[in-house]
């Protein structure tokens, strides 16, 4: 491999957010001499960023360049923190009241995290270069984010997105997956935002449970009923909308980093 084609990793641990009230670490991906690069960079937020190694988010980026697959991109992989209160539906905790800081964590995002990036490096300003993904409950946090801030994000990227997040036990008798999912409820009441395009995936072996007894698994039901609502709204799919289903896909680091090859040519196609 050229050296043209390397990536540099710096990790910031000098973020300090109020909003979260605590530091965060900040894992930057930047193409070869982006300091003297002509023009800016496209840019992926990536959630659960400390999981870069484990997915070889580098060896992946630098593998799709030297093929001239994807755009030389920034990736600002951000390390979890409370996953399971950051992380959900901003304004909308689930039942189990998880979730309760994720506002404060897409106020993070957009209003210390993304202005220190742009100050630092070189990113471009237009709203199709740039994406938010995540794996799991990361997955539901990007989609909620890039869906409430479409004027920034142009995609979003959802791995194994964790669509189930609901207001009431499905154990309840009064449970309803069409007045308890919070992710679709929020899309169903939302208006259609041009030029806004998601990319889905999950696995046959993402997990085993079946609320509606159909033969399908949640997740799948879950991710598929959401692109309904989205399709309601006026997405396309194949032009807007893009589902990747993986036959062997588990629910885990494994899968992820074998998915991220087609979410990265979907969103950063050269």
């Amino acid at each position: 491999m050229t050296a043209r084609h390397h990536y540099h990793l710096e990790r910031l641990t000098d973020v300090h957010s109020k909003l979260l009230e605590r530091d965060t670490i900040v894992d930057i991906f930047l193409p070869y001499q982006f300091e003297k690069a002509e023009k800016p960079f496209p840019l992926l937020i990536l959630n659960d960023g400390q999981d870069g190694e484990a997915i070889a988010l580098k060896e992946t980026l630098e593998e799709l360049t030297l093929n001239k697959l994807i755009k030389d991109i920034v990736v600002v992989a951000v390390h979890a923190g409370d996953r399971m209160q950051e992380y959900g539906v901003a304004g909308y905790p689930d039942f189990k009241k998880r979730g309760k800081k994720a506002r404060d964590y897409t106020r993070f995002i957009m209003t210390e995290l993304i202005p220190y990036i742009h100050y630092r490096y070189a990113i471009s300003n237009e709203v199709a270069d740039r994406a938010i993904a995540g794996f799991s409950m990361g997955g539901l946090s990007a989609v909620d984010i890039a869906w409430h801030h479409a004027d920034y994000f142009g995609k979003a990227g959802a791995f194994s997105g964790s669509f189930w997040w609901r207001k009431r036990d499905a154990k309840s008798r009064l449970y309803s997956d069409n007045r308890d999912r919070i992710m679709h409820n929020v899309i169903r009441r939302g208006r259609y935002k041009p030029g806004l395009k998601f990319w889905f995936q999950t696995g046959l072996l993402d997990e085993k449970a079946d609320r509606n007894k159909n033969g399908v698994i949640d997740s799948i039901d879950d991710t598929l009923d959401l692109i309904v609502e989205l399709t309601k709204k006026g997405y396309r799919p194949f032009h807007d909308l893009e589902y990747y289903e993986m036959p062997n896909g588990e629910h885990n680091l494994p899968t992820w980093k074998r998915a991220m090859p087609e979410f990265l040519k979907w969103a950063f196609k050269n």
